[in-house]
């Protein structure tokens, strides 16, 4: 029998431990964790400067694009030749072509990245939202920033924000609507080990 490969669509607010979590999933399940890589790999799929990609990723975080407009994915790849060829929506739809072809011949996490929307169609994606409470969120943040309060407030708010404008220019969904998630869990109830083994108890069910 074919091994059918499967992947777990991570997202996550500021906070939450949505990276850590991730990456326990990654080595408890002995396969890969997909974040920035995904630049790279889609850097090598269409030729363009990982670079060129980096700024664009980095870039679009600096203005209003993701709040005044919409760019649903559709899978369309933008050509060579057009103007809009290094735009940061040509990023997302590489992204996306290298999130499909790999689910053909292996299993991983990826996070963020609207995954859960990009893999919508295939029955071997699973997609988690993973939150905490705001206190839980706070402390872990000022832990690993070391700032002040207000410091700290502002990295998250302004975080969660920008993944929310993503979530919603590519996807035209809104990111914390539970309706978009086969699982929605709270980190800070349930530890990220307790997360961890609830889904791979999912996986097995499923």
């Amino acid at each position: 029998m074919k091994q059918e490969y499967f992947a777990l669509c991570i997202t996550r607010t500021c906070g939450s431990g949505g990276t850590e979590i991730g990456k326990m999933l990654a080595q408890q399940l002995g396969i890969d964790l997909y974040d920035r890589k995904l630049l790279r790999l889609a850097s090598e799929d269409s030729g363009i400067n990982e670079k060129i990609f980096a700024k664009a990723d980095q870039d679009t975080k600096k203005t209003l694009l993701y709040k005044v407009s919409k760019s649903v994915y559709n899978g369309e790849l933008i050509p060579p030749e057009s103007g809009n060829f290094l735009s940061d929506r040509n990023l997302f739809e590489y992204q996306a072509k290298v999130l499909k072809e790999l689910l053909k011949k292996e299993s991983y996490v990826v996070l963020g990245r609207a995954a859960d929307f990009v893999l919508r169609d295939k029955p071997n994606a699973i997609s988690i939202f993973l939150s905490a409470s705001e206190e839980a969120c706070f402390a872990r943040e000022m832990e690993i920033m070391q700032t002040d309060a207000f410091g700290v407030n502002r990295h998250i708010s302004s975080i969660n924000r920008y993944r929310s404008d993503y979530y919603r220019y590519h996807t035209g969904n809104r990111w914390k609507n539970p309706e978009n998630y086969d699982l929605c869990l709270r980190t800070d109830v349930l530890g990220y080990q307790g997360c961890v083994d609830l889904i791979c108890a999912y996986i097995e069910r499923r």
